[in-house]
């Protein structure tokens, strides 16, 4: 229980910093920043999931690039469920999943 709450306040905390530093992504308060990984976990559990087992031969031929479309695709559809979250566009996206991964990696890290 005390690793899913760690692991759900990294997110959050990943979330804030990323809405800091890409432009197009806007987070509007705690509440949003707390339910916006819970939204962004479940995504990619069910949708992301189904996903990166469809699209498993293009994320090998292109050396899993393709693999930070797909998260930046469940960025953008927890950023359409969640209210006081939101994406400008794909790029923002692309971008905010990737530095979301790499603070969430620093933060990790440095918690645990």
């Amino acid at each position: 229980m005390w690793n899913l709450l760690v692991h759900w306040t990294i997110s959050a905390i990943s979330l804030l910093v990323v809405a800091y530093i890409i432009p197009g992504i806007r987070v509007d308060g705690l509440g949003p920043a707390l339910i916006a990984p819970l939204v962004i976990g479940l995504v990619n559990a069910t949708v992301g999931f189904i996903l990166k087992i469809v699209t498993f031969p293009i994320a090998i031929l292109s050396l899993g690039i393709f693999l930070l479309v797909i998260n930046a695709l469940m960025l953008m559809f927890a950023a359409y469920l969640v209210p006081g979250f939101a994406v400008a566009g794909f790029l923002s996206a692309f971008f905010g999943a990737i530095v979301m991964s790499i603070v969430s990696m620093v933060l990790r890290k440095l918690l645990t």
